[in-house]
C-alpha cells in the first residue's frame, strides 16, 4: 500500500466512548496531577485523539485540600485577580490560597493547562474537584 493510499482517522463526536477517572491527590505534587488530569480531559491519552473533537474522558479529583509542592511554592507563588477598579488587584499566595479554597488551586491549575473558546470551555465541563 502507498502512503497516498492510506487515510487519516478522524474522530466524530458520535463515535467518541467517554470514560470517568479518579485521581486521588492525597501527597500529589500539584503540577503532576494537573498535568495528568488535563491530558485526560483533552483526549491526549487515547489513540483516536483527534484536536477539533471532544475526545476526552470525565476526571473527578479528590481530597485537593492535601496536595503537595515542591521548593518554595507555598511562599512565593502568587495568584493575581483584578476587579478592573483601582486598587483592585488582589494578590494571594498559594498558601493562603490552599487556606481559602484548596480546590481553586487545582481548577485553575488544570483549566489554564486547556485551550479557551468553545471547545476548551465544553472540556472544562467535565472536571470535578472536591476537597
Amino acid at each position: 500500500m502507498t502512503l497516498a493510499a492510506q487515510k487519516t482517522y478522524m474522530a466524530n463526536a458520535e463515535n467518541v466512548e467517554h470514560a470517568c477517572y479518579l485521581i486521588d491527590a492525597k501527597d500529589k505534587i500539584l503540577g503532576r496531577i494537573a498535568t495528568k488530569a488535563a491530558t485526560i480531559l483533552r483526549g491526549k491519552h487515547k489513540p483516536t485523539y483527534t484536536p477539533h473533537v471532544d475526545t476526552g474522558d470525565m476526571v473527578v479529583i479528590i481530597n485537593a485540600e492535601k496536595i503537595k509542592v515542591t521548593g518554595n511554592k507555598l511562599q512565593q507563588k502568587e495568584y493575581q485577580r483584578y476587579s478592573g477598579y483601582h486598587g483592585g488587584q488582589k494578590i494571594m499566595t498559594l498558601e493562603e490560597m490552599l487556606k481559602r479554597a484548596p480546590t481553586q488551586v487545582l481548577y485553575l491549575a488544570i483549566t489554564r493547562m486547556i485551550p479557551s473558546g468553545p471547545l476548551g470551555n465544553k472540556i472544562k465541563t467535565k472536571l470535578r474537584i472536591y476537597e
